[in-house]
């Protein structure tokens, strides 16, 4: 399932990419969630990932622990593909 993760970093943490990096990546793959995309951003949020988790246990698991490290916040939106969608409006 494709999750878009909206986050937010303490501000000790925004000089620390590679840091923050090394710990974050360790934790993705402990839980097999894989980034698709990820961009910093200027506004209310500091980046925005795309992701694949196995599942929604997961990918709530990786936001709870990311704030408990304190490296921030993260806002979690499952994602559908198009075809996701034609399939759900079929059921209506």
């Amino acid at each position: 399932m494709k999750y878009v993760y909206y986050g937010s970093m303490d501000p000790h943490w925004t000089t620390r990419t590679e840091e923050r990096w090394r710990h974050v990546s360790a934790k993705l793959k402990e839980l097999g969630i894989t980034i698709e995309a990820l961009y910093y951003t200027q506004g209310e949020f500091d980046f925005i990932e795309v992701v694949e988790a196995p599942d929604a246990a997961s990918a709530l698991a990786y936001s709870i622990w990311f704030a408990r490290q304190g490296f921030g916040r993260i806002r979690t939106m499952p994602a559908f593909t198009r075809d996701e969608m034609i399939a759900a409006v079929g059921k209506v």
